[in-house]
């Protein structure tokens, strides 16, 4: 029960910085307005080390926050089936709420903000260019290499790093990712980050919202679930785990 509380209010957080970070730099007067990408992937890095520490002291010893990186570690042994579908359904509703409370910080900018697109950024990622198969692949290969990495920073001799440090080299791991491969679909890499908000977005009373983008969400289910395993095979495959 801690590892799904801990799951859960993580990703809450999580949620909160980084959907917090999208709403100031998009919505209408708010004083961040137009910071611009850099900006957002600094916010996403820091809201991922934050999520982290917050799942681990709740009492979730790996701090996942992400369904693609549990299924991961499922594949690795660490978690069972079970586990690996109670600590995503944890992450989903950490990541609703998480969402909703970025809508109430928010609350007098979305009647203030006229493009429904713009809303919708603020909870769900979407695509540069709208191309599938295209979108598909650059989600999972940005999902791979931060499972990927993951494994290398956490495994010997890196796994020898003083305890509390990892989270913040995750955050930068996530930081990196932003800045080099998050252009063409707004990096979801993570199933509940972009599901969670996109039903916060779908059942929220906000104002002039627009359609919550259905017909994409598989891509930010589907791409980083693939890139995590492929992760898995690959590091397992060159004699890391």
């Amino acid at each position: 029960m801690d590892n799904l509380l801990g799951e859960c209010l993580g990703t809450m957080v999580l949620i909160v910085f980084g959907c917090g970070v999208c709403a100031n730099m998009s919505l209408t007067k708010s004083k961040g307005n137009g910071g611009g990408w850099i900006c957002i992937a600094t916010g996403w890095g820091f809201a991922v080390t934050l999520g982290v520490f917050t799942a681990t002291t709740l009492g979730a010893p790996q701090g996942d926050l992400n369904p693609a990186v549990t299924l991961a570690k499922m594949m690795a042994g660490i978690y069972t089936p079970v586990q690996f579908a109670t600590t995503s359904a944890a992450q989903l509703v950490g990541a609703i709420i998480g969402a909703t409370l970025v809508w109430l910080s928010y609350l007098p900018h979305w009647a203030k903000t006229k493009d429904p697109a713009t809303k919708l950024g603020v909870f769900a990622t979407a695509p540069a260019i709208r191309s599938p198969f295209a979108n598909f692949l650059c989600e999972m290969i940005a999902t791979f290499f931060l499972m990927f990495i993951i494994w290398m920073i956490f495994s010997k001799p890196v796994g020898s790093l003083v305890p509390g440090y990892g989270p913040y080299i995750v955050g930068v791991l996530i930081w990196a990712l932003g800045l080099s491969l998050g252009g063409p679909t707004g990096y979801a890499m993570n199933p509940a980050r972009d599901l969670g908000p996109r039903i916060a977005h779908a059942i929220l009373p906000i104002a002039g919202k627009g359609g919550s983008d259905w017909g994409y969400a598989w891509v930010p289910i589907f791409g980083p679930l693939c890139g995590g395993a492929l992760a898995y095979v690959v590091a397992t495959a060159c004699g890391v785990l």
